[in-house]
């Protein structure tokens, strides 16, 4: 997948990001994108601390997709997922993943915020320990600013 239509997919992912935001929810958007790498078969954003939006993707693409359809696809997201989003991946069978920016770079957004207690453990790190090669494509730094805008103001210190 060539750089502007990665740019082109993350950009619609903060979108969604922008309102899950605006519904009170964290912000961070998903996308399921066809083999064709054109066509945006799901949309997600995030629901709460536990059904992250690319978590709730994944599931519901397993329950549409059938394996091989999906081992084909690409699940798109704002940031890295996290050990939860890429082990719903992995068992999913989604065979692709672009990221726009790190769980460390996350991480610095969110500082000590206990809503976001996240865990330094990369999501390339979790695919190597299966035994399918699901491919992992990011960060894309071209996008770091857009990507973290709708974060400004939203975590909170913790106390």
């Amino acid at each position: 997948m060539e750089l502007p239509r990665q740019i082109a997919l993350l950009r619609q992912a903060n979108a969604i990001a922008r309102q899950a935001r605006a519904r009170g929810r964290h912000p961070f958007g998903a996308l399921l994108v066809a083999p064709d790498g054109e066509t945006v078969l799901l949309t997600q954003g995030n629901v709460d601390g536990v059904n992250h939006a690319e978590a709730v993707l994944a599931r519901v693409a397993a329950h549409r997709y059938d394996r091989a359809h999906l081992w084909g696809c690409t699940l798109v997201t704002t940031y890295e997922p996290c050990a939860m989003c890429a082990g719903t991946q992995y068992w999913a069978h989604i065979g692709r993943l672009l990221y726009g920016a790190s769980e460390q770079r996350l991480r610095a957004l969110t500082g000590d915020d206990p809503a976001n207690p996240t865990l330094d453990l990369p999501c390339r790190q979790v695919f190597a320990a299966g035994r399918k090669a699901v491919q992992v494509i990011g960060p894309v730094p071209e996008l770091d600013a857009e990507l973290a805008e709708p974060h400004q103001g939203f975590w909170r210190p913790a106390p």
